[in-house]
């Protein structure tokens, strides 16, 4: 996994480096250039900012989704909540909700709180134009188990977290290339890794545990790489595009499983699994501060992983 986090900067400075080349040699006269002033963005679907909030300005943007699968459809809402303490450092929350409605069979009986998130962004450089070097900022996320995920009397219906205690360390990265029709293209590439502590299981549980089972889970460690283009079309339309590869290493289930007339071990091994996915999204902005994005992310399958198409829709407003 940590050949990833140094081969992905390599690759992203070097396509950074060709497009500077390449915009040098057909720049736009500067009466044709679009100012970064007059660019205005929501974001999109998938890839964090590198962005820094100033100090005592606030963002929210809350999304929702349908996570659609073969076997459930999955509709889901999450808001980001960031608060900029000084002009590097920002502060945030991801309160989760969501609803299962199962093909075939019982679905939620109601909307349920999944996993929540704290974050804290560090902003280590600033895009400056007419320099190669792009924004960048480390962000740290905490994910808690606030989301239902053993004791379940319908997996695919009752659960909306993972039951671990997630640590998330991520560098993010923008930049912004300015097209020979002068207009801008803003560009993201985000790389981080996760790490999840050991959790306690009861029973029916989200990693395929039985009634009657006792005992703790080690959920997989992960990797993901993403990378985002936006281009504005016009002052009030973007468009917007993600790419990303995620992977989680295998884990393991430990425990015994009683039963009225004996208790037996069990114990296996979960396998790794990998899968790509693209993201097309559209933003409306109706001001420099307020946008709405429509979008879908398909995951394409892969090793050990479903294939999923999620439609979402977001409002983004910053204060």
């Amino acid at each position: 996994m940590f050949r990833h986090w140094f081969l992905a900067p390599s690759l992203f400075f070097a396509l950074a480096s060709s497009a500077c080349a390449a915009q040098d040699n057909a720049s736009p006269t500067s009466m044709n250039r679009e100012s970064l002033s007059d660019a205005w963005w929501t974001g999109p679907l998938i890839a964090n900012s590198a962005g820094a909030l100033p100090k005592g300005h606030f963002l929210i943007e809350p999304y929702l989704y349908d996570v659609r699968s073969p076997h459930v459809d999955s509709f889901g809402s999450l808001t980001y909540m960031e608060y900029g303490i000084t002009d590097r450092w920002m502060a945030g929350l991801i309160p989760t909700f969501g609803y299962n409605r199962v093909a075939n069979g019982p679905s939620s009986d109601h909307i349920e709180p999944g996993d929540l998130s704290i974050l804290a962004q560090y902003s280590i450089t600033s895009f400056h134009e007419g320099s190669a070097m792009p924004a960048m900022a480390l962000m740290v996320q905490e994910t808690l188990p606030t989301g239902r995920y053993d004791q379940l009397s319908h997996p695919l219906a009752d659960a909306q977290g993972n039951g671990a205690y997630t640590t998330t360390i991520q560098l993010n990265t923008q930049t912004y290339f300015w097209l020979p029709n002068g207009r801008i293209l803003r560009m993201r590439f985000n790389i981080g890794g996760s790490f999840s502590r050991d959790t306690s299981l009861r029973d029916v549980s989200v990693y395929a545990t039985p009634q009657g089972f006792r005992g703790h889970a080690s959920p997989g460690n992960g990797f993901l790489a993403n990378a985002a283009w936006e281009y504005s079309m016009t002052q009030h339309w973007v468009l917007a595009f993600d790419l990303v590869y995620r992977y989680t290493s295998g884990g393991k289930v430990s425990g015994t499983v009683s039963t009225q007339n004996a208790t037996a071990p069990l114990n296996y091994r979960t396998g790794s699994s990998a899968s790509f996915a693209f993201a097309p999204a559209i933003e409306y902005n109706w001001r420099a501060n307020l946008g709405l994005l429509v979008g879908v992310r398909v995951f394409t399958g892969g090793h050990n992983s479903p294939t999923t198409v999620t439609p979402a829709i977001a409002l983004n407003y910053v204060h």
